[in-house]
């Protein structure tokens, strides 16, 4: 993809890929040799905007956090081509560093521009809302980070958007940075709260919005046809909620578009949210390099207003 077909990240000065590359698999589901490959491959696509966070991925057992910030870092040192790559990373949910108070934010801050092994983060999230620290608070750190030069830009993941407006109120009230991008659970089967609450606020404070979840845990990749797929998969419990008729009936909505264009139902399914009002570009993991292509396929994929009307109705149960 050409630098001029870039999108522009709300109202700062990024410019970036419609498709962000998850980096939540690094050094958990992907092993370092398989994330280098995938980050490569990612590039030579024309990719150059990475998601990650600091918590990715205490979870796995033997993991910390900080995990594949570090496998981030080392590519991009390897590789020598940060000037080229825009990163994004999150703060409060690192097991050393939780919550969004001022001592934290900075603390954890350091802490990733270290793991990068860079001088500047380019797109810093308030990962999850922490109501125990005032906001007042947490909008004066991150504006502070702005100032020091230690991040470019500000977003918000999984704010309510009664936060996100008080956020704005405050910015605005003390002349602090304004956030530029959001990121939320967003997804076919995964409509209502975004759609009704947060795509207004997006759009009328510019925040330039990149869904997480995008494939819905590998159910909008069609390979679940059935309940008995999901029976003894390590995501059952993730995608229990959609084994239903509505939900097979969108999986057969999306292969009917798929097979129109010949492409992959998870590319028709990441090309319908880049359709979607303030969507920059949705996250998407790939586990190895071979996933990555049907991924990728997505920002050329231009779907038809029947096409696109007719997924919104199949998925319209989940609109709700």
């Amino acid at each position: 993809m050409a630098d001029d077909q870039r999108v522009k990240v709300g109202g700062s000065d990024l410019e970036v890929f419609p498709l962000v590359l998850g980096g939540n698999t690094f050094g958990w589901t992907s092993d370092e040799a398989t994330s280098r490959r995938v980050l490569d491959e990612y590039v030579e696509a024309g990719g150059n905007f990475v998601d990650t966070a600091d918590v990715y991925s205490a979870w796995a057992p033997g993991n910390a956090g900080g995990e594949s910030e570090i496998i981030l870092g080392r590519w991009l040192a390897v590789r020598g081509n940060r000037d080229r790559v825009v990163i994004a990373t999150k703060v409060s949910e690192h097991p050393q560093y939780k919550g969004l108070s001022r001592a934290n934010v900075l603390a954890a801050a350091d802490e990733s521009l270290l793991r990068l092994g860079v001088d500047e983060i380019d797109l810093y999230y308030a990962h999850f809302d922490d109501k125990a620290t005032p906001l007042e608070e947490t909008a004066a750190a991150f504006d502070e980070l702005v100032k020091a030069g230690k991040i470019r830009a500000i977003g918000l993941s999984n704010y309510t958007a009664d936060r996100i407006e008080e956020w704005f109120r405050i910015a605005r009230e003390h002349g602090y940075a304004l956030p530029v991008a959001l990121e939320p659970h967003y997804n076919l089967v995964h409509r209502g709260n975004y759609e009704r609450t947060l795509a207004p606020i997006a759009a009328r404070e510019n925040l330039s919005v990149f869904p997480y979840f995008s494939l819905a845990a590998g159910f909008l990749t069609g390979k679940y046809r059935s309940a008995a797929d999901a029976e003894g998969k390590a995501r059952e419990g993730m995608v229990a909620g959609y084994l239903t008729a509505a939900g097979f009936a969108l999986v057969d909505a999306l292969d009917r578009v798929a097979k129109a264009h010949d492409a992959a139902i998870a590319t028709v399914v990441l090309a319908w949210l880049r359709h979607r009002p303030q969507v920059a570009g949705p996250i998407a993991s790939a586990r190895t390099p071979e996933q990555l292509p049907a991924l990728v396929a997505s920002t050329t994929l231009d779907l038809t207003a029947d096409e696109v009307a007719a997924l919104d109705r199949a998925s319209e149960p989940f609109a709700k």
